[in-house]
């Protein structure tokens, strides 16, 4: 099986991969076809090289791609018979693909579900229809040095007054800086520890679409703990721009880090301690974004007479936990389902960010950030919000007032196409 695997795909593919080009191999009757990029095509090829009967009489044949771009560009434009089954790819091409007709509803039973948390079918969802099942968790969560601080903070306000009383005697650069994501994705907990969420989700898992945050409230905590007068104290740069660097240094003892890197701190000899910010009341986190990268099933499944059967293969493989463990031990991303993110064959510095998502993630929805309605969409306004009180002056209230109608004409703009 692996030889068929290997052969078959580097044969065919190799020269046009290298150049990011679009390679449609021969469908056989019994196959399933899988798009995926760089660094999951090869790991799956792996994954299915030590077992490959995930439905019976039926074999997974990956296409892999030159880059994630590459992927997207060649799924952008096929057309015909020439697409995949499936194609494991971003949440955020869910709308388009599915308004496009290049995706296919699938449903799951209620234990199916039950394996994922709620929002995470944001992720994979448009429209009220599911297309996919969720495979990989993509969020940031925070670490500390231990080296400088020994126990967790329980407060936004505990990590301030460190960072105040040692500044000077441990050459601390800032206390909290963000390593992964930058100041708008990375620094959403942030923004929600100290009280202004993008929107606010309720306890059901909806999302309030006519509420936006107090900016009062949250310009209150920015002037209280960020500030000193209507300059930063330096607790928070706002930028991050060597925040990796500082942190591996111990220059900043709290730092959000991405997933994706967590080995490069592991191979420095960092435990990952991974945890939300704390919020200014103990007991409460700043949410971060937790999207999931997803495995969908495509229209072409059905013009190759094997939608069937791939759909089996999204349920079989992709959303089991028995999948997902033998898959993301190669992968190395926290996977989504908790079977799996609860495994022990799962390295604790990889299924930390899964732990610190179901205590305070909340799904990235491109419905909401990608909008502009109100002026500017969150990628823009969120670090332009830092700019303007912590490096340029202006009034924390002020500007937060800004800040909450931008994000609320974006969601009351964006809800019809959830």
């Amino acid at each position: 099986m692996k030889k068929r695997f290997i052969k078959g795909f580097a044969a065919a593919a190799a020269a046009a991969l290298s150049a990011g080009l679009l390679v449609t191999p021969a469908h056989a009757a019994n196959e399933i076809i899988i798009w995926a990029d760089e660094t999951r095509g090869p790991n799956l090829v792996k994954t299915f090289a030590a077992k490959s009967d995930w439905v019976s009489g039926f074999t997974p044949k990956v296409v892999t791609f030159s880059s994630f771009d590459a992927l997207k560009d060649a799924w952008d434009k096929v057309t015909g018979t020439s697409g995949p089954d499936i194609i494991v790819g971003a949440n955020d091409w869910v709308p388009t693909a599915a308004k496009n007709g290049k995706l296919a509803p699938i449903t799951l039973t209620a234990a199916q579900k039950a394996g994922f948390g709620a929002s995470q079918f944001f992720d994979v969802s448009y429209g009220g229809k599911i297309y996919g099942v969720p495979l990989d968790v993509n969020n940031v969560a925070m670490i500390f040095n231990t080296k400088l601080v020994t126990t967790a903070p329980k407060t936004f306000g505990e990590m301030v007054d460190y960072y105040k009383a040692n500044k000077t005697s441990k050459s601390l650069v800032a206390g909290l800086c963000v390593a992964g994501g930058g100041m708008s994705w990375g620094a959403h907990s942030i923004f929600s520890a100290l009280g202004a969420d993008a929107y606010l989700m309720r306890p059901n898992g909806t999302v309030n679409t006519v509420q936006s945050f107090n900016p009062s409230i949250f310009g209150k905590n920015v002037k209280t703990y960020l500030l000193d007068g209507t300059k930063s104290n330096g607790f928070l740069p706002a930028s991050d721009t060597g925040c990796k660097d500082n942190f591996l240094a111990g220059k900043v003892p709290f730092a959000i880090v991405g997933n994706w890197e967590w080995k490069s701190y592991v191979d420095k000899g960092f435990t990952m301690n991974l945890m939300p910010v704390p919020g200014v009341a103990a007991g409460t986190y700043g949410k971060m974004f937790g999207s999931v990268s997803g495995a969908f099933l495509t229209a072409f499944a059905a013009k190759h007479g094997v939608e069937a059967a791939a759909k089996s293969m999204l349920t079989n493989f992709f959303g089991s936990t028995a999948g997902q463990v033998a898959y993301e031990k190669i992968e190395g991303r926290p996977p989504a389902e908790k079977g799996a993110a609860a495994s022990a064959s799962i390295p604790d510095g990889q299924k930390g960010f899964g732990s610190a998502a179901a205590l305070a993630g909340i799904p990235q929805i491109g419905a909401f950030l990608n909008n502009n309605k109100g002026g500017a969409n969150y990628w823009d306004s969120a670090p332009a919000y830092w700019t303007s009180v912590l490096v340029n002056g202006k009034d924390a209230v002020t500007e937060a007032r800004k800040l909450s109608a931008i994000w609320k004409a974006n969601v009351a703009a964006g809800k019809a196409d959830l």
